[in-house]
């Protein structure tokens, strides 16, 4: 082939590729929208998407500026790509978000395949006009019946503290994802969702890169992003800061009515989240609650916890089991918060309770915990029953040190249980040890480092206390009890049967154990 030749066989390879590329990218300012930030798009970028999914898919490009809208539905293969200083923003109005007569979110997608939300732009839920930013949601006196503070606890001495504040009627889930396969959502900043931020339920083959989620951290229920029974996903580089839940794995199979959706189920598996930044008023990560369907395989790894009210929360209450999971290299700081938010202070938690009268939680297995730096203001619970016992939870390489909380006097020295069938296990008094654990089983810590700041509330007690145990390793413990609590001891063993540490005996107490055999 001449020299002649071969530049025109690039010359028509390239504009070959550049027509088809035009054809697949379709522009929503062709089918008219307006990015003016005032006018309702919802039409025009619904054309666009079902003009590229009828082509056979392609991109549905969004240009810079503002871009309102109501509920938009993507496609099977469709990208829907945001160019850098692009802003779709969700309608004021409630009724902009009505699909089939029932209330959705922004962007809803059900019973697709290869979708994608990408790019470098902003998706912006405008969730605080359907918030009173101005009136904070209480706990109620019964609530707070069996609290340490009783009426008191929790209370805000001016303005909405740290929230929550009280929601209006709003839209539901922002972006939901509902029985699809192969998701990708990258780059993107999503921000200000009146209600869970990103659901994805009953999906399969999940990525989620880069993006940026931030929401009003007054606003209750705003999750950053939902996993509900879903499997093969993979979460990375991620930075979430949200009033409500960071991330949430969960295998909930009746989680919400929408049109057309169909009961799955479906088991949450193989699920993997590294290398992100998390900020809650509530739990950064959740995994549990109201669920029928198994939830196992995951791995959390270089994750970082800041200013949250609970740090990693593990939640057995339904017949659906959590087992064979991981966290390494995990750094956390946790407080206490004001306003009903779920959680206290506690940098790990790990329950099974029961929430229905007759139904026993699932279990709670193989969990691990390796290479974690903690600082909170409250001790780690692991809260099995004699119903459920908590089953080869592994602490290893685990700094924790306990700080001094101004929040104290208003809401230290309580246990966070809910939901629970038994309103007394909801909100209660309870001592805080620096590791509380009951009714486990092969229950093991291995090089652990507690320490704590001077402290004059008693509720601050034991360094370590396990009851009601069937086999508990306890080996290179740095520790002690709370300081100015003559009454505590480093490590106490309750009830149990097999216990072996190297610990020296006179740091341990021990009553109604059986099978001691180690110690010096």
């Amino acid at each position: 082939m001449t020299r002649l030749a071969r530049v025109l066989q690039g010359l028509f390879l390239f504009a070959f590729a550049n027509a088809v590329s035009q054809t697949s990218l379709f522009r929503i300012e062709d089918y008219g929208a307006v990015g003016d930030g005032k006018t309702i798009n919802t039409i025009p970028i619904q054309k666009t998407i079902d003009q590229c999914a009828k082509m056979g898919g392609g991109t549905v490009y969004v240009s810079a500026g503002v871009f309102v809208s109501g509920t938009l539905q993507l496609r099977s293969r469709v990208n829907f790509h945001m160019e850098n200083g692009s802003v779709l923003r969700g309608s004021d109005t409630l009724e902009h978000y009505l699909l089939d007569g029932k209330k959705v979110g922004l962007m809803f997608t059900q019973d697709a395949e290869n979708v994608s939300i990408t790019g470098s732009g902003t998706i912006d839920g405008n969730g605080d006009v359907f918030m009173d930013l101005n009136t904070a949601k209480k706990i109620d006196s019964i609530g707070s019946a069996w609290t340490r503070q009783k009426g008191r606890f929790r209370e805000v001495s001016q303005g909405v503290g740290d929230g929550p504040v009280v929601p209006k009627d709003r839209p539901f889930q922002m972006i939901i994802f509902s029985n699809c396969r192969n998701v990708t959502l990258r780059d993107v900043r999503v921000t200000n969702s009146p209600f869970w931020t990103i659901h994805c339920a009953d999906c399969d083959g999940v990525v989620v890169s880069g993006l940026s989620i931030s929401g009003n951290m007054l606003v209750p229920n705003n999750d950053g992003i939902d996993f509900t029974s879903c499997s093969n996903v993979r979460m990375s580089d991620c930075d979430i800061r949200t009033g409500d839940d960071c991330i949430v794995l969960t295998g909930y199979d009746h989680h919400f009515d929408l049109p057309g959706y169909k009961r799955l189920s479906h088991p949450s598996e193989n699920i993997t989240v590294t290398n992100c930044t998390l900020q809650s008023r509530s739990a950064a990560i959740r995994i549990g609650g109201f669920d029928q369907n198994p939830m196992r395989n995951y791995l959390f790894s270089n994750i970082i916890i800041t200013n949250s009210n609970r740090g990693i929360g593990l939640f057995a209450r339904d017949q659906g089991s959590i087992e064979n999971l991981m966290f390494t290299n995990i750094i956390m700081e946790t407080r206490l918060h004001t306003g009903d938010w779920w959680g206290q202070g506690e940098p790990i938690h790990i329950s099974a309770v029961r929430l229905l009268k007759d139904v026993v939680p699932g279990g709670i297995r193989n969990v691990i915990f390796r290479d974690v730096i903690c600082r909170s203001e409250s001790g780690i619970v692991v809260y099995g029953t004699n119903e459920s016992m908590i089953e080869d939870v592994s602490f290893e390489n685990l700094t924790l040190r306990i700080s001094e909380s101004p929040l104290n006097a208003v809401a230290g020295g309580n246990f966070d249980l809910r939901p629970v069938l038994d309103p007394s296990l909801q909100l209660f008094a309870h001592d805080i040890p620096g590791i509380y654990a009951q009714w486990v089983k092969n229950f093991r810590i291995r090089g652990c480092n507690l320490t704590w700041d001077a402290s004059s509330m008693s509720f601050f007690t034991h360094g370590i206390e396990i009851s009601d145990f069937r086999k508990a390793t306890l080996f290179d413990f740095t520790g002690s009890a709370a300081p100015g609590n003559a009454r505590a001891y480093p490590v106490v063993v309750t009830n149990g049967k097999g216990f072996t540490t190297d610990v020296d005996r006179r740091s341990v107490r021990t009553v109604n154990v059986e099978d001691y055999p180690h110690g010096k």
